[in-house]
């Protein structure tokens, strides 16, 4: 493996002991979360020997966030605890195009396609097109499922390259001990990275707007035409749960969304109480939403309670 240089001993503060103690603590977590999500419907799978639409989506949502979540941690504590290690060749490379391929993969084209499902599923349009994704839409699902991960392996592969040329160029810098200006210089080759994510977050943030109104303008039409029938009563419950469901996502998305502007922002700036609040949000986004989703849904939320309980009575 060839080595820019020889990676020293680790020099963190206290500050960095810290921000890295904290980030850990949310990363796995968060890890833990999507781990459970992933197992519990693997277990599902096994049983039933199959899987509807929705836990397809859930199932590559939380391998997506859980592999995101770890590649996102090393490369947090090596850029903090050991920054050296991260000019070891292809170290750099390696992390952020697989840290990429898989953001790419949860925060965009499988989140995106959760909150189109349910729209799909539980809004009710008399359009031609719309009934088509109707019916289709269990068909639909694991094609585009597919294609969101090569879209996404091919953004990681762009990455790379990008990354792998940056390193090049720098190499000389980091011969010399200017470890500084290479990591200047490598930081503005970010740009095209950064340019292509923003795009790709805000037309990914479109569809879960999209998503969002036509569920209201559905709910809103069925109240209109309710009468006092149970099947309207469960129908605006189903219409109510999809929307607390995205209105949750598109919360956390919306933070989740400036979070990255500010680190479009700030990434050559060097600001580190700023950084560490956007790496923060960062890593507390795949945490908290899957866990929302878990407990939108009875029968994760029933087996997490049950477990938390049998915790709770080794330790009691």
């Amino acid at each position: 493996m060839e080595a820019c240089h020889s990676p020293q001993q680790s020099n963190v503060t206290s500050y960095g002991a810290t921000t890295v103690a904290i980030i850990s603590l949310e990363a796995f977590a968060g890890m833990w979360i999507n781990a459970f999500l992933v197992c519990v419907l693997c277990i599902a799978w096994v049983k039933k020997k199959t899987l509807n639409s929705n836990e397809k989506i859930l199932l590559l949502l939380g391998c997506s966030r859980f592999c995101s979540l770890c590649f996102s941690w090393v490369y947090f504590f090596l850029s903090i605890i050991y920054p050296n290690y991260l000019y070891v060749q292809p170290t750099q490379q390696l992390l952020v195009s697989f840290r990429s391929f898989f953001n790419y993969s949860d925060f965009l084209w499988v989140s995106a396609c959760l909150c189109g499902f349910y729209c799909i599923k539980i809004a009710n349009f008399r359009n031609r097109f719309f009934i088509y994704l109707k019916v289709k839409v269990d068909r639909i699902v694991p094609w585009l499922l597919l294609a969101s991960e090569i879209f996404s392996l091919v953004i990681g592969i762009l990455v790379y390259n990008i990354i792998d040329k940056a390193v090049c160029k720098n190499f000389n810098f980091t011969r010399q001990g200017r470890f500084w200006k290479a990591a200047i210089r490598i930081e503005e080759h970010f740009y095209p990275i950064h340019f292509l994510t923003g795009f790709a977050f805000s037309t990914s943030f479109m569809a879960v707007i999209s998503s969002a109104v036509f569920l209201l303008f559905s709910l809103w039409r069925h109240k209109c035409k309710m009468q006092t029938n149970s099947m309207n009563i469960l129908s605006v419950d189903a219409h109510i749960k999809a929307m607390k469901s995205i209105l949750s996502f598109f919360i956390m998305y919306s933070i989740n969304f400036m979070s990255l502007i500010l680190t479009l922002i700030y990434s050559t700036k060097y600001q580190e109480h700023v950084m560490f609040l956007l790496y923060l949000i960062q890593h507390a986004f795949p945490g908290v939403h899957s866990l929302i989703l878990i407990f939108s849904n009875p029968k994760l939320e029933k087996t997490l309670l049950r477990i938390l309980s049998c915790v709770k009575c080794k330790f009691a």
